[in-house]
């Protein structure tokens, strides 16, 4: 495939999505397609390479009626959606934490000899570059972020292909944590709910094409 090829193939996965409100309960994403989709997530990058996230993958319906309602913008979703994932953020993601220690030495397979250096920059980063260490939240949230970049690289790469999604954050969280807990799907202590993601096949078609605002509102060049 050409250049121009791939970036209109691009452009037209981009104008094909959409926040899918309910979908065809009928039609299911193969199990190759959904592996794809999510290979695409754990792909995706993430500040200095942390990978704070987790993809719970719901398909219990008991559990997902139990979400629907405490979930005021996943009412159709939840119900109706082929997959439903939910994207957990890591709490205390800092590089002393057992987690970086193990993300540093067993998969970045940091030598010994480099490590207090690597430890002791990421450090000043979070602390003094980024101020995250100001409270839990604060730390929380910086994860939280990174999560959005694999979310919205699951939903682009699911559209590449056919598949509807819609991303949900219209949820009260501490009743959706509670629920999760109860169910022994979610370890607060080292995890927290970032964003819901429906994926599956929409029932129609949407009522009017993408709208969004003109280039020059939300781009200023610099030269």
């Amino acid at each position: 495939m050409s250049n121009e090829n791939t970036k209109q193939a691009v452009l037209d996965a981009f104008s094909f999505r959409h926040a899918t409100k309910a979908f065809d309960p009928e039609k299911k994403i193969s199990d190759a397609d959904f592996s794809y989709i999510l290979e695409t997530g754990r792909l995706s990058p993430s500040s200095v390479g942390y990978e704070p996230w987790k993809f719970v993958i719901l398909q219990n319906p008991e559990i997902r009626e139990q979400l629907r309602e405490v979930s005021f913008g996943a009412q159709g979703q939840l119900p109706t959606a082929s997959h439903m994932v939910i994207i957990l953020a890591r709490k205390n993601a800092t590089p002393e934490s057992d987690y970086a220690q193990h993300l540093l030495r067993n998969v970045k397979e940091v030598p010994d000899h480099m490590m207090d250096e690597m430890v002791a920059a990421y450090r000043r980063f979070q602390d003094e570059d980024i101020n995250i260490y100001e409270s839990e939240r604060a730390l929380f949230d910086w994860a939280s972020k990174q999560t959005y970049i694999a979310l919205g690289n699951m939903m682009t790469s699911a559209a590449m292909i056919g598949i509807d999604s819609c991303p949900i954050e219209g949820f009260n969280y501490d009743k959706a944590t509670e629920i999760l807990e109860q169910a022994g799907i979610l370890d607060s202590e080292n995890f927290g709910i970032s964003v819901m993601a429906a994926f599956g096949y929409r029932a129609e078609e949407p009522h009017r094409g993408k709208v969004r605002q003109a280039i020059e509102d939300v781009v200023e060049w610099v030269n």
